[in-house]
């Protein structure tokens, strides 16, 4: 009970911070927008793209909301190394509340901000043309695996927090890690058009299966995958979870 009690703390700071300072999501949203709006458009007149039927624009769509929540997750990390470097992660750590929960605290609190940053991106696709499945469930439904795959990639920062002292060494990792993520999933193209390697490569990529969940459920309505998507996002958060709790003690070493 003790550590749900931290979580929800962590995840009341977070919103706490969004509400004093909006910006940072506003600023974040532009990327995203320009992928819908301009590439999405662009592409859309490529014939040779199987898209299953939707519209390219469409499709890529769920893809770009995900690159853009993964990023701001993965940077996440930056708090971490922020607080280490002030001091206040070594306050935190001497309180009685457990490893694990701090760090899957801290996690989730990157999920609420995903939340807020998909909040601002689908109305903005929503007047540029998109299309999304008219069923409040499922569009619950694609929030919430934003929201715990968002912890995922955080706990990934929080992992890379603990070997990287300085924000600037952090951030060039950041960006290492994001931009192969994202194009090495169904994103932007199905999985059908990559070289055989890229395939495998997708096939243990955790960002193929959120996109997959919410394209499903946003967009194409199709949930005959959804079982194997959660599955996979839920080993995935495991995983991560767990590495990144034994690896936090290194931070303030």
């Amino acid at each position: 009970m003790e550590s749900i009690k931290n979580v929800g703390v962590m995840i009341e700071l977070e919103l706490r911070r969004l509400r004093h300072d909006r910006m940072e999501l506003w600023t974040r949203a532009v990327q995203p927008v320009l992928w819908i709006a301009i590439y999405g458009t662009i592409m859309g007149n490529v014939r040779g793209i199987d898209t299953g039927g939707l519209k390219y624009q469409d499709y890529i769509t769920p893809g770009v909301l995900i690159q853009s929540t993964t990023f701001v997750s993965i940077f996440y990390g930056l708090t971490i190394v922020w607080e280490r470097e002030s001091g206040i992660l070594k306050r935190l750590l001497v309180s009685p509340v457990s490893r694990s929960a701090t760090v899957i605290g801290r996690s989730m609190a990157a999920g609420v901000r995903a939340i807020f940053q998909g909040l601002i991106i689908i109305p903005i696709a929503l007047v540029i043309g998109v299309r999304f499945v008219p069923n409040p469930l499922f569009l619950l439904g694609a929030f919430l695996v934003i929201f715990f795959a968002a912890g995922g990639f955080a706990a990934i920062s929080i992992f890379i927090a603990s070997f990287f002292k300085t924000r600037e060494r952090f951030m060039g990792i950041g960006q290492a890690i994001t931009f192969p993520l994202f194009f090495t999933s169904s994103a932007l193209y199905p999985l059908s058009m990559m070289p055989h390697v890229l395939k495998e490569i997708a096939l243990v990529n955790p960002v193929s299966y959120v996109v997959d969940a919410v394209r499903g459920l946003m967009i194409s309505g199709d949930l005959s995958g959804l079982p194997i998507d959660l599955l996979a996002i839920a080993v995935f958060l495991v995983v991560m979870f767990t590495v990144a709790s034994v690896s936090f003690k290194r931070i303030i070493e």
